[in-house]
């Protein structure tokens, strides 16, 4: 359905069911809104959750045929 479409449907409406429209879009809206919201992340959240190995710069074993 285009909003060309939506428009005219909307406006042939009697102003009663025009306004239960207009309320059911703005709950709509405010759902979406809530729904939008990113939790605030602090810098060095993830500090140590990762670990990396000693020898991570090291060629791997599967490669020392091609090195």
């Amino acid at each position: 359905m285009t909003d060309v479409q939506l428009y005219s449907q909307i406006s042939s409406l009697p102003s009663e069911m025009k306004k239960q429209v207009s309320d059911f879009v703005a709950s709509l809206k405010k759902k979406s809104a809530s729904n939008k919201k990113i939790k605030e992340r602090n810098f060095g959240y993830a500090k140590g959750f990762f670990k990396m190995r000693g020898d991570f710069d090291e060629p791997l074993e599967d490669f020392k045929e091609y090195i």
